[in-house]
């Protein structure tokens, strides 16, 4: 929990005691339903909330925005976002119903009111967002091929263009030149996480935004 405050100083009291909850939760939740692999467990706030809190790094969602997180697991980044971002909407989305099922669990313990749960393909939605999010599900094409067409090109308000923030590491150069296969005008600008945090762990991790 430290880590966060590190971090994030300026958390009030209300959501610094909501991130404080989530090693209780999560150690109850993967007892019943393994969401996090058991050697992750006590690091959950470097390895899953510290690193879902990435994109609060990259940008600050003003109220009213409408945010889904694809492939969301037990809720990352889904439900560190909707603790930070109390004024936004995170539909959290997964194909596998017991995932959801953690992920809804925890944000109604912590009594979240900004969040919404979807279980199946992202692809039955009838929604629109102006953010869309995933942590490490799937190569960045395959994410632009399930939801292209479910960003608001609309209604702009943030300090980034509406897109796509992912969660990723490695060498992304062949998923790339694979996502401009599909539309060359899409811009892609990537942000090294060592350039927010300095543990060991982010060395290899990237924020991917899209727009």
């Amino acid at each position: 929990m430290d880590i966060i405050k590190k971090y994030f100083p300026e958390l009030d009291e209300v959501r610094l005691a909501q991130f404080d909850r989530l090693m209780e939760l999560y150690a109850e939740w993967n007892a019943q339903i393994n969401v996090i692999s058991r050697k992750d467990i006590d690091a959950l706030y470097e390895k899953h909330v510290l690193h879902s809190l990435a994109i609060a790094k990259f940008i600050q969602f003003k109220p009213g925005t409408r945010i889904m997180d694809i492939g969301t697991g037990g809720g990352f980044p889904g439900i560190p976002l909707a603790i930070f971002f109390p004024d936004t909407t995170v539909t959290m989305v997964d194909s596998i119903a017991k995932k959801i099922k953690v992920a809804e669990g925890v944000s109604d313990s912590l009594q979240l009111q900004n969040t919404d749960f979807a279980i199946g393909r992202v692809e039955q939605l009838r929604e629109d967002f102006h953010f869309i999010t995933a942590r490490a599900v799937a190569p960045t094409e395959q994410l632009y091929r399930w939801t292209n067409g479910y960003i608001n090109a609309e209604e702009e308000f943030n300090s980034k263009i509406n897109g796509y923030i992912f969660l990723k590491g490695g060498d992304l150069r062949e998923e790339y030149k694979a996502l401009k296969q599909i539309n060359k005008k899409l811009v892609i600008e990537e942000i090294p996480l060592k350039n927010y945090f300095e543990e060991e762990f982010f060395e290899t991790k990237k924020l991917v935004y899209i727009f």
